[in-house]
């Protein structure tokens, strides 16, 4: 079956679709979750392999090419090599990534680059190992790190990229080691601006750590060129001016890259999201269980794509943060 492109409102072509595959986390990071945790869905509100294939495949036919798969920690998610086999059977398919937080790499490299996995984000926001720990409340960066290393063997998932997140008052110390890492490993580094999207909706504008700022000090000690941005892209990317490596910056807050967003959001239960601010969402998995056929799911989704927003409004007056945490949402 043939669908014409997908397009929201503003004009914009969405090609971009960030699917979670469970909200459940082995982490607790301080930027996401509280350090109980957060009550998980029940198994069956969360969507099948079997579901998750068919709305990418139908997304993908739509034109939305890129996926990538998110958590909560999706590699926590049973059997998950398997669903990253089933998709990366899907023609239209172009590129299938995964974001995760490394742990559990160690087991799940090989089979997930064996599976279809061509691209990795790995979240890591502190080389030291008492700081990783204050962060994330998991005493686990060594374990991360060797997952790195195992993942670091396999050609096909360069180049791996890391991420993390900058908070003010925490990553300064953490800047300079990250540009040394980028300097002498395989990996690209790249820092996150901290976003609203923590569970205790503690998060204040004076707890971002600017990109500008970031890039200042590392120029100060490894000048940096700037390379130029592709299209849609979150991140902007510098290479160190001697050649050796690269590191990146991805500033929602202060230097918004919603104009030309072509991304979309898939909960691991189900719900649409056009922003990852979005105060609405849409509703697939009740439709798909009540057996809704494709042209009636790709009408539901255009509607809710039509309405797009055309930004975040992070930092205006009036800003309301969602609901739901990072952690429920998909990266």
């Amino acid at each position: 079956m043939e669908f014409e492109p997908l397009r929201d409102g503003h004009g914009r072509l969405i090609g971009d679709l960030r699917v979670s595959v469970t909200d459940r986390c082995n982490f607790r990071c301080q930027y996401c979750m509280p350090a109980e945790g957060l009550p998980w869905l029940e198994r069956a509100e969360i969507l099948s392999f079997e579901e998750i294939a068919r709305l990418v495949g139908l997304f993908a036919a739509m034109g939305v090419a890129d996926v990538r798969l998110t958590g909560g920690e999706p590699l926590v998610r049973r059997d998950f090599p398997r669903l990253a086999a089933m998709l990366s059977q899907i023609e239209a398919v172009r590129d299938l990534s995964v974001t995760t937080n490394g742990y559990l790499l160690e087991r799940d490299a090989q089979a997930l680059v064996e599976a279809g996995i061509n691209r990795f984000n790995v979240s890591v926001d502190s080389l030291q190992r008492d700081r990783f720990f204050e962060l994330t409340r998991r005493d686990a960066l060594p374990q991360v790190l060797r997952g790195l290393d195992v993942l670091a063997r396999f050609p096909e998932a360069h180049p791996i990229k890391i991420n993390a997140v900058a908070i003010r008052g925490f990553t300064e110390d953490e800047v300079l080691p990250f540009a040394e890492f980028a300097r002498r490993t395989p990996y690209q580094v790249r820092f996150i601006e901290f976003m609203p999207l923590d569970a205790d909706h503690a998060w204040t504008p004076d707890q971002v750590l600017t990109g500008a700022e970031i890039r200042a000090a590392i120029n100060a000690v490894h000048p940096l060129e700037p390379e130029p941005r592709e299209p849609h892209a979150t991140a902007r990317i510098y290479r160190f001016a001697d050649g050796r490596g690269k590191i990146g910056f991805i500033d929602p807050v202060s230097e918004p890259f919603c104009a030309d967003c072509n991304r979309i959001r898939l909960t691991a239960d189900g719900r649409l999201r056009t922003c990852l601010f979005s105060l609405n969402e849409t509703d697939l998995r009740g439709p798909i269980r009540a057996g809704a056929d494709d042209r009636e799911l790709e009408a539901i989704i255009r509607d809710a794509v039509w309405r797009k927003e055309l930004k975040h409004h992070v930092g205006e007056p009036g800003f309301i943060q969602p609901a739901r945490t990072m952690s429920a949402i998909g990266g």
